[in-house]
């Protein structure tokens, strides 16, 4: 079955592919090799049996018949290359001298080359492979001239072998390295299937198995984990929405209920029922913000508003909410400083940085004592621009500031103050929209929201700002 799985595998086939392409260059070189090393050789063979020519040629012209002949008996006698096969015959094809017990049939004697098979006098009776070259004399004397081509034969075969037992080991490793290939990158997909399919049945705290060697599954793994821990962090703040909204949402709604039985059942009486009206408007104003703070959170955290990030001027956006709650301010008694280093451009969401900012400085507002300060501060550094909300109230102790950022977390300082606890979770969700870092801490007294921002380039004209709006699209 594992072997099935492995060579039905893309990665295998394309293995074998490779290994089949590769075989096939190797043939070729192989054969180009082959051809290029008995070509080689044959020439060889050829030049030496010209040269041979070329010497028995002068001796004829010095010399005549009888010289040839004794040349002839000197060269393929004892003294004589061993290799070397010579043949002068009469006019009715009798041997006159040389080492051939005959003429061959198939000699042609026109001087042109060609490699027969020969009786040599003195091997036996097998013949030999011979290169030669044969022409016709004067008195109808013919000449026959060659090398023994054994020896090329041998090499031959030889080569033959070689070149057959490495395109054999060439194929035999590439299928094997395909094979192991194969079964590795089979085992890695099936580590990743095996985690989608628990991941399926519900468990999403599985991770995908990386092994350390940062290559491709492993950087594909990575990218895999952080999705996978992005979903579950979704989930689980689904999850605790619905449990929260279920918690939250009943107690407003059962009083509201209960309000308008209590005056239905009553009395008819006007301005029972305009109580009643009013007192049901408030509740539904805080269901109303309620749902509308989770719907700002899921903006944020869906990550749909990164689309609609632009250059702008956070000191511009602080100054609008500063306007806007200063009123608030003055009727709790409160005075408002700030400080604001403008301009500082950053990439953002005008909308969502300002619900954001206006949840920082009511939160200040609301938990400030009478006469004291809530400050504002705007300054930009080297790459950053730094905002600072602090104010001089009771603050959130160190060990409940993670706690405070997550959705329907009101600590118990914050309980008599009208609220629903989303507020710094919306500033929490704007942040990571912004790739910011948010800080909370100890103002002494009070608490301090440092919220630092990746400083942008110097606003461009509203029409390039529009074109690289939609280019983000």
């Amino acid at each position: 079955m594992q072997i099935l799985r492995i060579s039905n595998s893309a990665t295998f086939r394309f293995a074998l592919a490779y290994v089949g392409l590769f075989g096939v260059s190797v043939l070729l070189l192989f054969g180009f090799i082959y051809w290029s090393t008995i070509t080689l050789i044959e020439g060889q063979v050829a030049q030496t049996v010209a040269a041979e020519i070329t010497g028995l040629e002068e001796r004829y012209r010095n010399e005549g018949i009888s010289g040839l002949e004794t040349a002839i008996a000197q060269r393929s006698g004892r003294g004589g290359e061993h290799e070397s096969v010579y043949l002068l015959t009469d006019q009715n094809f009798q041997p006159v001298a040389g080492n051939l017990r005959n003429w061959p049939e198939s000699a042609i004697a026109d001087g042109r080359w060609t490699v027969l098979p020969l009786y040599h006098r003195e091997r036996g009776d097998e013949p030999i492979l011979v290169g030669s070259r044969s022409f016709q004399l004067p008195n109808g004397y013919r000449l026959l001239v060659g090398r023994d081509m054994s020896a090329r034969a041998n090499f031959q075969q030889n080569l033959q072998e070689a070149l057959a037992w490495g395109l054999g080991v060439t194929l035999a490793l590439g299928l094997g390295g395909g094979w192991i290939f194969g079964r590795n990158v089979l085992r890695r997909v099936d580590a990743v299937a095996e985690t989608s399919r628990r991941i399926m049945d519900g468990d999403l705290s599985q991770r995908v198995p990386r092994e350390g060697s940062n290559d491709e599954f492993d950087r594909l793994a990575g990218n895999l984990n952080r999705m996978l821990e992005r979903i579950e962090a979704l989930m689980t703040g689904m999850r605790l929405v619905s449990d929260s909204l279920a918690h939250d949402l009943r107690s407003p709604m059962t009083h509201l209920k209960g309000r308008i039985e209590l005056t239905l059942i009553g009395p008819a009486d006007v301005e029972a029922y305009r109580q009643t009206l009013e007192q049901a408007l408030s509740e539904i104003d805080t269901i109303q913000a309620t749902f509308n703070a989770l719907l700002a959170i899921a903006e944020a955290e869906s990550g749909v508003s990164r689309t609609r990030l632009e250059i702008l001027d956070l000191g511009e956006v602080l100054r609008d909410v500063q306007e806007l709650y200063e009123p608030v301010a003055e009727d709790k008694g409160v005075s408002l400083r700030a400080d604001l280093d403008s301009p500082a451009y950053v990439t953002g969401h005008r909308q969502l940085l300002a619900q954001a900012l206006a949840n920082l400085l009511d939160n200040a507002i609301k938990y400030s004592p009478q006469d004291s300060c809530v400050s504002l501060q705007l300054v930009k550094t080297e790459g950053q621009v730094t905002l600072t909300v602090a104010d001089e109230g009771s603050g959130i102790p160190e060990a409940d500031r993670e706690r405070v950022l997550e959705r329907f977390v009101r600590l118990d300082t914050a309980r008599s103050e009208p609220g629903s606890g989303l507020g710094l979770s919306l500033v929490s969700a704007v942040s990571r929209l912004h790739e910011s870092e948010l800080f909370l801490e100890d103002n002494n007294p009070g608490l301090k929201v440092r919220w630092v921002f990746p400083e942008a380039e110097e606003a461009l004209p509203s029409e390039e700002v529009e074109t690289q709006t939609v280019s983000a699209k």
